[in-house]
């Protein structure tokens, strides 16, 4: 199977570092509001080439974060009145939800921003 690198700027052979086993990153949304084609874009893509991975019996480790802190998140906060936390928590909430309406896998991991 051949990707597109975006380092090389080139389409290559995607093979994984040890073979049967691929580790796939995915940068997930910003959680200051509501979950947006850019955000369910790679949510479907990389879902999909996961099950295609799996499907042909290789081992994968997804992970996917979530960035709880960011400007976005300190204006709304300001503008509701609340804490940072709460937004990103409250769409965090909501992008999980309509990721399990598009059917899409659980990631391995979902890290947090403020957590690493």
């Amino acid at each position: 199977m051949q990707i597109f690198n975006t380092l090389t700027r080139k389409k290559e052979e995607f093979v994984p570092q040890k073979p049967g086993e691929y580790r796939i990153y995915v940068c997930g949304p910003t959680v200051y509001n509501y979950i947006h084609i850019g955000n369910a874009r790679p949510v479907v893509v990389f879902d999909t080439l996961r099950r295609y991975l799996e499907y042909r019996g290789n081992k994968v480790l997804y992970v996917s974060n979530i960035t709880d802190i960011d400007d976005k998140l300190i204006k709304k906060a300001q503008e509701q009145g609340c804490t940072m936390k709460e937004v990103a928590e409250k769409f965090e909430a909501e992008f999980i939800r309509d990721s399990d309406g598009l059917n899409a896998m659980t990631p391995t991991v979902r890290p947090r921003a403020t957590e690493h």
